[in-house]
């Protein structure tokens, strides 16, 4: 596979986030691929608009870009030492679509944080709930970007050498799965 489909998910929905750039970062260490980015404009779960009106299609439409895709990166802000609401309402979301879209999908998670543990507690969270979605979570040095205001420069490019070596080498090993 030349150029694996890569999809891309921001627990962040603001266009500057960190975690935006860090996803920039992550792209251009995978390599080569046909990239796209998950859109996590979703309405709130609510079990009774799945049973009147069933599971919207823009959550169909991200459960199919899951399953397309080759391999997946999430980058996972903390906010008040958890998960972003955005990024939990998207996973609560796909669970209900048929077909298990994680299923077998290599992942890696991804953090930037302007705390000083670089977003920890929500990558974990995001991989506890990974796994009960049951995607392949490639091991690896965790890449947890803390003081994400001054880690990036004015491009949006990450400063510190060490935190690229580890993106890069998590890069590297979800695109050794696909390719």
């Amino acid at each position: 596979m030349v150029n694996p489909k890569l999809l891309t998910i921001s627990g962040s929905l603001r266009k500057g986030s960190y975690n935006r750039m860090l996803l920039r970062e992550a792209v251009e260490a995978f390599g080569p691929a046909e990239v796209s980015e998950a859109d996590l404009h979703l309405p709130l779960y609510d079990g009774d608009l799945e049973e009147a009106e069933g599971v919207p299609e823009k959550v169909q439409h991200l459960a199919r870009q899951i399953s397309e895709a080759d391999a997946v990166v999430i980058a996972a802000p903390e906010y008040n030492k958890g998960i972003t609401g955005v990024l939990k309402n998207a996973l609560d979301w796909v669970s209900r679509v048929p077909g298990a879209a994680f299923r077998n999908k290599p992942v890696v998670v991804i953090s930037a944080s302007a705390g000083r543990t670089g977003g920890e507690t929500a990558q974990f969270m995001t991989l506890s709930c990974l796994t009960q979605l049951q995607a392949r979570l490639l091991p690896g040095t965790a890449v947890l970007i803390a003081g994400a205001g001054d880690a990036f420069d004015e491009a949006g490019r990450l400063k510190d050498a060490t935190s690229r070596k580890f993106l890069a080498a998590r890069m590297e090993a979800l695109r050794a799965e696909v390719v």
